[in-house]
């Protein structure tokens, strides 16, 4: 937003230079894009009247002018403007003024053979217009002198600071909201513009949220009376409030020179001065303001009476709006209606037929307040944005819309004259001036710490929330407890106490703080957590597993948790595995004919519980393919699917690289897993996870040619079981330098039983002695049991102390037969 200075003195009793004021505004939060000193732009223009004007003897076009500038010789000035003629006051440029807006410096030159002492200006040429037919003529007036400065004759005397204040700060679009901030941060006085209430108005309200204002029914007998306008709102969340003022007998004509000053000077154009007004307003006020013609929306309304309708548009209606488009209306659009039929984009911008032009007599003035989320969605839909709906976005000041209205109408009596008849009203609004806030000064003291000259005393934080409008209230003296009530035009962003806070913060002056840094720094680093969260990530890379990441958010089958405010139907839940995922995720790899997928992923799933949802760490693998696919050409081209020990040891080699003992035991619970070529993994005695090949039938769904595994691993036991000394800090375990002594075991085995059960049986009658057990050979079929199968273990003992001999063996070695006899009823062979 621009901000004229010199308007701004009219409001704040302003000191500062224009410079300093554009630091203080942005120390404090509204930052101050650019400066335009619009002083600049006519420093050595002055007033001149054409005493004589003759051709230029030697071109058409040009003319040579005698121009008394206020010296005691006039000056000669060679022009080519065609307005040019004798006793008129101008802008002259004189001899050595820099002309920024066109970048031209004057200096004595000749044109086509006459010498040309300055220059007559256009207001294009001074910067205050975009285009311009000619050399700008001052009216006649006693006031003004030859020789004397022009900038403040047109508005030129003035610097322009740009703003842009943070989301948050609605009140600052508007003069008096930055007058309010300046009062705060200087402690100057405000001025503001009195908004009188016209007397002479007849006032209707025809509803309101206070029960107290006569009703619709006891104003039905004006509805015949075309001075009376009735407001119909049927959304009253989307119109808080509604203001329709009839003022008939107004003089459309120009602006006077100080309100086109003033708007130019904030980057609007002048048109006509019933809508300067309502733009002067909007500026001032920072509320938006509407004129119709009412005759235009008597004439389209077709009726009796006039009904002014806010409502939602329907798919079909268009309206013309003041920037000349047809545009079809969508019913995100909320309309203004006169007896239904669209007159405006409520908020927006108005309807070109109802536009106030030279032959407007009577109007109807708006003044609404508009819901903010409303008017979003509605100049969204559009593409449409203006300075009315950049204000209702971040909304405006609710208890300032008779203020606003009443200045309107008292600017429009004094500068296009009419008369006020009626006045309707339809109120809905609640009670904002209600709203207070607990603040307690140990709390601030907790969140700002010191300044320079300790803490901030209690006595400064009531100046400062005073002068924001605040009101305080004292609730209790020990603890120091107040309750603040924010003004109207800060309700939006001043909520919660930290914001009063934030609010003594920034007007106290962030540079007073204290700034001293902590004696004693302390280096960061990883927690455990994430320490041990990247070691196993760097474990199932190095077995050759790329690590991928996924979308927590899938497509709702049956019982996953489902997203209230889903962007898409496709991710409108949360995932409850990450097998499923990575399932997905090879099928497209091998659709795509990049070949199988061996990856990883950790994640977090989530299920729904009775107390609630619940959420957990994982980690999820696939494995397929062919693991030596560069030695195919041995094989004679042929492919060797992996197989399920194969897999089996890739998850084996990661739990031996983090020292980690697992067990596995058959298990069928997983549809999606072959049921006999599945695992249930336990670890200290918790349930780690599952692994196992994909079932035959998933498999020929997804089309997968070969075999492919899975595994799912619960995080938190891992971390859990990692969270000890001896896996934590690795220790060193001397390498034996005596021979081992191996020795064959054989026998038939029930099938029920697991190699996992013979092997730990094994390891524990072995003792220290048995340094491996490794199975070798598995056999069912011609001359073994039924029911049973041929197993065959290679078992190796040794010590690091000595070379063990047949006599230590020996007695070990027949222990584990005997215990795999005793436990398993085993038949043994060797």
């Amino acid at each position: 937003m621009r901000i004229s200075v010199n308007w701004l003195k009219e409001l704040v009793n302003l000191t500062l230079t224009p410079e300093k004021l554009a630091e203080t505004l942005t120390v404090a939060g509204i930052e101050v894009e650019d400066i335009e000193d619009r002083r600049r732009n006519a420093d050595g223009v002055v007033v001149g009247r054409i005493l004589e004007r003759q051709p230029h003897p030697n071109a058409d076009k040009l003319s040579v002018c005698t121009v008394d500038i206020g010296l005691s010789t006039p000056s000669t000035i060679v022009c080519g403007a065609p307005n040019a003629r004798a006793d008129i006051l101008v802008p002259v440029a004189t001899l050595g003024t820099y002309l920024p807006a066109i970048d031209i410096k004057i200096k004595s030159a000749k044109l086509r053979g006459v010498q040309s002492e300055g220059m007559i200006c256009s207001l294009t040429e001074l910067g205050v217009e975009k285009e311009s037919n000619g050399i700008y003529i001052f009216p006649e007036n006693s006031d003004i002198i030859v020789g004397q400065d022009v900038r403040p004759l047109l508005g030129l005397d003035d610097v322009i600071l740009d703003i842009s204040p943070t989301a948050n700060r609605a009140d600052a679009l508007s003069m008096i909201g930055v007058a309010r901030e300046i009062a705060a941060l200087t402690g100057a006085k405000l001025s503001l513009p009195e908004s009188l209430l016209i007397p002479s108005v007849k006032r209707i309200v025809l509803s309101s949220a206070d029960t107290s204002f006569p009703s619709l029914e006891e104003t039905e007998n004006l509805l015949n009376n075309k001075d009376f306008v009735n407001i119909i709102v049927e959304n009253n969340q989307a119109c808080l409030a509604y203001i329709g003022t009839i003022i008939e007998g107004v003089k459309i004509a120009p602006s006077p020179k100080w309100l086109q000053a003033s708007l130019q000077a904030a980057g609007v154009r002048p048109i006509n001065n019933i809508v300067d007004i309502t733009n002067y307003v909007l500026l001032e006020w920072g509320q938006p303001l509407h004129a119709f013609d009412q005759d235009k929306l008597e004439k389209l309304a077709k009726g009796d009476s006039l009904n002014i309708g806010v409502r939602f548009a329907t798919d079909g209606e268009t309206l013309k709006t003041l920037d000349g488009q047809t545009r079809t209306l969508k019913p995100q659009n909320l309309l203004i209606t006169a007896n239904d039929t669209p007159v405006a984009i409520a908020g927006v911008m108005g309807g070109e037929e109802t536009e106030v032009d030279e032959n407007t007599q009577n109007i109807i003035l708006e003044s609404a307040l508009f819901d903010p989320i409303t008017i979003r969605r509605s100049s969204k839909s559009q593409n449409l944005r203006s300075e009315s709906s950049t204000r209702y976005e971040k909304g405006v000041n609710p208890t300032a819309l008779e203020d606003a209205a009443n200045r309107a109408i008292a600017l429009i009596i004094e500068l296009a004259g009419g008369a006020v008849t009626t006045q309707s009203i339809a109120d809905a609004r609640a009670d904002f001036k209600s709203y207070s806030i607990e603040l307690r000064l140990e709390r601030l003291h907790q969140i700002l710490g010191d300044v320079e000259t300790g803490k901030i005393p209690a006595s400064d934080v009531e100046r400062i929330l005073t002068d924001l409008g605040c009101q305080l209230t004292n609730v209790s003296e020990t603890p120091k407890i107040w309750s603040v009530t924010v003004p109207s035009y800060r309700y939006r962003d001043l909520e919660r106490e930290i914001d009063l806070i934030e609010e003594v913060a920034r007007l106290y002056g962030y540079d007073h703080f204290c700034d001293t840094l902590p004696s004693n720094s302390i280096a960061g680093g990883l927690s455990f957590e994430e320490q041990i969260h990247r070691k196993i990530r760097e474990v199932f890379r190095s077995v050759g597993l790329t690590e991928l990441v996924q979308y927590s958010l899938v497509k709702p089958i049956k019982d996953e948790v489902q997203i209230a405010n889903p962007l898409l139907a496709e991710y409108s839940a949360l995932r409850t595995n990450l097998l499923s995922g990575l399932i997905d995720a090879f099928e497209y790899n091998v659709a795509q004919g990049n070949g199988a997928l061996n990856g990883f992923e950790m994640g977090r799933v989530f299920w729904c519980t009775e107390d609630g949802i619940a959420e957990s760490d994982r980690i999820g693998g696939i494995l397929g393919g062919d693991l030596l696919p560069e030695g195919n050409w041995v094989r004679g081209g042929k492919h060797d699917p992996m197989t399920w020990y194969q897999a089996k040891g890739i998850l084996e080699s990661v739990f031996e690289r983090l020292g980690l003992t697992v067990e596995y035991q058959a298990t069928s619970e997983d549809e999606r897993l072959h049921p006999g070529r599945t695992a249930s993994l336990s670890l200290n005695k918790q349930h780690l996870g599952i692994f196992g090949q994909l079932h035959p039938q998933l498999r020929q769904e997804k089309e997968l040619d070969d075999a492919v595994y899975g595994f799912e691993l619960n995080l938190d036991v891992l971390v859990s079981a990692l969270n000890k000394d001896d896996t934590k800090t690795p220790r060193f375990k001397a390498y034996s330098t005596y021979p081992a002594v191996s020795r064959d075991l054989a026998f038939f085995a029930p099938l029920k039983i697991s190699v996992a059960e013979l092997e730990k049986t094994m390891k524990k009658a072995g003792g220290e002695l048995l340094e491996t057990v490794q199975v070798f050979d598995e056999y069912k079929g011609a001359n073994v049991p039924e029911g049973e199968r041929s197993l065959a273990f290679s078992l190796v003992y040794r010590t690091s102390d000595r070379t063990l001999t047949d006599t230590e063996v020996e007695p070990v070695h027949n222990k584990i037969r005997e215990a795999l006899v005793k436990q398993f009823q085993v038949t043994l062979r060797s």
